[in-house]
């Protein structure tokens, strides 16, 4: 008999009572080769015809079981068979159909094209909801069946759907497939939803509270799925958290004036990545900043350290609140930390001696008026540290009672700069004396560094900086005037230059600047900054052009300088003496040393320069500091006798107002002016007592050893202690500056790779990441781009790969790249903007854009490698082979650090793919798995898109990263072509 069609070859079958066996033999002669049984829908039409009757037809099912078990039919089209099924009133072929589905629902594979598996999902998806929906039809049955009372049947069929939800969706593999499927089809999933709703209600009156259970358990299964990427455990074994510690000094030592926001997302993303409790991630915070205060320097280290802690922090923690999931659980936490942190009695002891007063106590208010603990427990909290600090040692000393402490003092500082910024936002030509008399209230005692301190914790340094230029400026313009006013227009533009030089030598020069409007005005203290003023790492050129001004002007000032008694104020133009002072400068030690003039002169001469305003010795400091740069150790002298001459105060009648503290400022601005002079040409300078803190955490590395050395040794104290210091901090930073990005990263990856006990290499790993945090944009690079790749590609490096210390390298990589990736979209902070960028080598010929130009990295590894075929140049692979999430983004390929992580992502599917297994292949492991480890669900733009797709499948090869949670993790689940992928990897496990 010539054969029609499918349905025509199953009713024959049935009609002379085929075995499985003979029908599918008899098929494959029917139907010759070329459509497959899935083309031809053998599934559905053999249901169909199983099901046309009350109940289902045994022989013809037979024949599909038969289909099934030889994989004459793929799982996706059996279930999308069932799925089409919607008469539940038909209790046999319902319960037919589950028998069918119990053959493979637990161990569904697909092993054809992506486009087949992502079928395969789809198909899941559907049985999944034909599952729900028979579920519910079970439960609506029972219920009737109760009321009816017959209720045998209704619980049998329903215990049968809801052991085959429970048998599907207790594999990881096949949840896996359905989040990819819920992704590709949405309104499907919402169609789900709304039958576990339906469900619930159903159910809510059942009476047997197995099936109840059961069918909840269910619920929370196909809950977890959208979510089942963002569960991870957190650290309970451990209490401290080095990382966090260094990070908070570090910000509170080096970049006070920096915004919350970055600080915020910083101690975020070391949050995730260690997966920190928030009460012991709380702690560790204020840990921190009890240390910084009792480490911190006297003076104006003390009280940047008090604003820091009593100001800034409590910013910090109102937005960190923002990022956690619930305000109430926040103020738990806090409250929870705090009680930790009371059981701390000798930190917070030494801390109340330090600062003079109860520290716990103003904290606490702090918190409080910031909303991050509630009253009650406030109120708790400062009675039990009032009843510990009864046993407390003698806290108050009798010389110490009339000290007030800092943290009261710059809690009130606060609003006093915001009154001040009001006052100074007033017309100055109204009342000039009342602006003088708010300004030497600000310098007497510790005033200034209290306001200034304030001002940089809130972020109002910036504008306070702005309107001290601007009130500068205005003394630049001068009118008809009398003695009196041209005496309060000197002291204006005196007090204002001096307290912009003392904030720029305090905070950095970029508060001053970075406000600038590009093509507005340029005043002149911003003039005078840039092109005059010695800072660290800036070196000044004494014969530029802004030192040698107009000459006539130059002379008139060296003869009023020369003969008068005194300079006389009215008229007076003090910017434009500033400016020309360096070149009378020049004239005056010319004529000195060619004996025209003699030292008694030169007295006057110095005596009148810091008479009236001490603007003018700064400015003639300043040069005197480059000029001396330039001389010969035999030349040197007058010039570093004129220095003295300025640095010492005039014992006059004849001064201004508010001299003794405008000196005070002056002689701590020019101490610090030359104090790397000083330090090379090994001169003493005696400045005079200032009553301000000296350079704290100057000249710190030991004379006359080597810096390598230096750095083993600080690291190896650090890593014995457990954690970084204030002091430690600054001795790497000026390691860094001094060594270089590379050289000081090469060398702490040396010492961590020597490192073989774990308990060590993973403390190693969180100071490392704290110290590189330093310049971790540069860092990361370095690491990313040449350390790593080194380590990789070097087969006699490959043993120091090995555990531990290897799995702690690839932690800190993983740590680096996160963080740098992160925050490299943000504008890098004002401590990094600082330092001298190095290009090591350019990112762009060492890492070429396109896939026609090998890259030096590619053709390392083809040389590594005895079969060139598989490590070769990208000359030689396909372009799909190394197609990556981020070319389907359009990410921008060259910024450096995109550069850097698609190549190494290229070289670890390189590795992965080669036939050479070693300490490398098992550092990319472990490099993967902490990717995995780190990352947030639905994180689009992380590290991972930079990793070619075809990565995939070599990784689900490895013993340990074959589980579908780590393929979509790895996989950008956003893209069509990721979850083609993802899907692939996952129905072949």
């Amino acid at each position: 008999m010539k054969v029609v069609n499918l349905k025509q070859a199953i009713l024959q079958a049935w009609k002379e009572r085929w075995s499985d066996y003979q029908w599918a033999v008899n098929m494959k002669k029917f139907f010759p080769k070329g459509a497959t049984w899935d083309i031809l829908n053998l599934a559905e039409a053999l249901l169909e015809q199983a099901m046309i009757g009350p109940s289902p037809n045994p022989l013809i099912l037979s024949y599909l079981k038969y289909a099934i078990s030889s994989q004459m039919v793929s799982y996706s089209s059996v279930l999308t068979a069932i799925s089409k099924f919607d008469d539940f009133s038909r209790d046999l072929c319902v319960q037919a159909l589950l028998d069918i589905m119990d053959m493979f629902c637990d161990r569904l594979s697909c092993h054809g094209k992506a486009e087949e598996c992502i079928g395969l999902c789809r198909a899941l998806l559907s049985a999944l909801h034909w599952l729900l929906r028979c579920t519910a039809a079970s439960a609506e049955r029972l219920r009737e069946g109760l009321e009816a009372g017959t209720p045998a049947a209704g619980e049998k069929q329903l215990a049968m759907c809801l052991q085959r939800l429970e048998k599907t969706l207790s594999s990881t593999k096949n949840r896996a497939l359905l989040h990819i499927a819920k992704l590709e089809e949405a309104s499907s999933w919402t169609a789900i939803e709304h039958c576990l709703l339906k469900l619930g209600e159903i159910l809510a009156n059942l009476s047997n509270p197995q099936l109840r259970s059961q069918a909840e358990q269910c619920g929370t299964l196909i809950r977890s799925i959208p979510t089942m990427l963002s569960m991870h455990s957190e650290q309970l074994h451990k209490t401290g958290f080095p990382t966090v510690h260094a990070v908070v000094l570090l910000e509170g030592t080096m970049n006070l004036t920096g915004e919350t926001q970055p600080l915020v997302e910083q101690l975020m993303m070391v949050k995730r990545m260690q997966h920190i409790p928030t009460p012991l991630f709380v702690l560790e915070i204020w840990k921190a900043c009890f240390v910084g205060l009792i480490e911190s320097p006297e003076g104006t280290g003390e009280l940047k350290w008090t604003a820091f802690t009593f100001l800034k922090i409590p910013q910090v923690l109102v937005k960190l609140k923002k990022y956690s999931h619930g305000d109430k659980d926040f103020t738990e936490d806090v409250n929870t930390a705090f009680e930790f942190l009371l059981k701390l009695t000798p930190l917070l002891d030494k801390a109340d001696q330090r600062c003079n007063c109860d520290c716990t106590n103003f904290l606490l208010q702090e918190c409080s008026k910031q909303g991050l603990l509630s009253e009650a427990s406030m109120n708790n909290l400062m009675a039990k540290r009032k009843a510990d600090r009864e046993h407390a040692p003698q806290l108050k000393s009798d010389e110490n009672a009339n000290i007030q402490p800092n943290p009261g003092l710059i809690l009130r500082a606060e609003p006093t700069v915001t009154n001040i910024l009001k006052t100074m936002d007033a017309d100055h030509s109204k009342s000039p004396e009342g602006l003088l008399g708010v300004l030497g209230h600000m310098l007497s005692g510790k005033s200034l560094d209290l306001l200034l301190a304030a001002a940089a914790a809130t972020g109002k340094l910036k504008s306070f900086a702005r309107k001290f230029i601007n009130l500068n400026e205005f003394t630049t313009h001068r009118s008809e005037e009398s003695t009196k006013a041209a005496s309060v227009r000197a002291l204006l533009f005196d007090i204002s230059f001096l307290m912009l030089c003392h904030v720029a030598q305090t905070y950095g020069s970029e508060v001053i600047l970075s406000e600038s409007s590009a093509g507005g005005e340029v005043f002149f203290f911003e003039t005078w900054m840039q092109t005059c003023m010695p800072e660290e790492g800036k070196i000044l050129n004494p014969d530029h052009p802004c030192f040698r001004p107009d000459s006539t002007k130059v002379e008139s000032l060296v003869a009023l300088l020369n003969n008068s008694s005194e300079i006389k104020l009215v008229s007076m133009k003090w910017h434009e003496a500033c400016l020309n002072i360096s070149a009378a400068i020049l004239e005056i030690l010319n004529a000195w040393e060619n004996g025209v003039l003699a030292f008694e002169s030169i007295q006057k001469i110095t005596d009148n320069i810091k008479g009236k305003v001490c603007s003018l010795a700064v400015c003639a400091v300043a040069w005197l500091v480059a000029h001396v740069r330039m001389l010969g150790l035999d030349e040197r002298e007058k010039s570093l006798q004129m220095i003295r001459q300025l640095a010492g105060p005039l014992y006059s009648e004849n001064t201004l107002q508010f001299y003794n503290e405008r000196v005070v400022i002056m002689s701590s601005i020019l101490e610090h002016m030359c104090a790397d002079v000083l330090q090379q040409t090994a001169t003493q300078i005696k400045f005079p007592s200032t009553g301000m803190d000296t350079m704290p955490y100057w000249n710190l590395l030991p004379p006359k050893r080597p810096i390598k050395e230096v750095l083993t040794d600080i690291f190896a104290k650090v890593l014995e202690k457990g954690w970084v210091d204030s002091r430690s901090i600054h001795i790497f930073d000026t390691l860094l500056h001094m060594g270089g990005v590379y050289w000081f990263c090469n060398n702490l990856i040396k010492e961590l790779l020597k490192e073989t006990r774990k308990e060590y290499t993973l403390r190693a790993v969180e100071l490392l990441y704290s110290i590189f945090c330093l310049d971790m944009q540069q860092a990361a690079l370095v690491l990313l781009g040449h350390i790593l790749p080194g380590l990789l590609t070097d087969s006699s490096k490959w043993h120091s790969l090995m555990d531990p210390p290897g799995t702690a390298l690839a932690k800190l990589a993983v740590w680096c790249a996160l963080s740098s990736y992160s925050s490299h979209k943000g504008q890098a902070s004002s401590r990094q903007k600082k330092r001298h960028r190095e290009d090591i080598e350019d990112y762009i010929s060492l890492f070429p854009l396109d896939d026609m130009q090998p890259s030096k990295l590619m053709r390392l590894l083809s040389s590594n490698e005895e079969d060139a075929n598989i490590l070769s140049s990208p000359t030689d692979r396909s372009m799909s082979s190394s197609l990556s999430a981020s070319q389907l983004h359009t990410v921008n390929m060259r910024d450096p650090l995109n550069r850097v992580l698609a190549n190494l992502f290229l070289l670890i599917s390189s590795i992965l793919g080669s036939r050479t297994a070693g300490p490398h292949t098992q550092f990319v492991q472990w490099f993967m798995e902490e990717c995995v480890d780190c990352l947030e669900q639905g994180s689009r733009g992380s590290i991972l898109q930079f990793m070619p797709f075809t990565t995939v499948s070599e990784l689900v090869k490895v013993s340990a990263m074959s589980s579908p949670k780590v393929v979509l993790a790895i996989t950008d689940l956003s893209l069509p072509l990721g979850r083609q992928v993802a899907a692939k990897a996952i129905a072949a496990l």
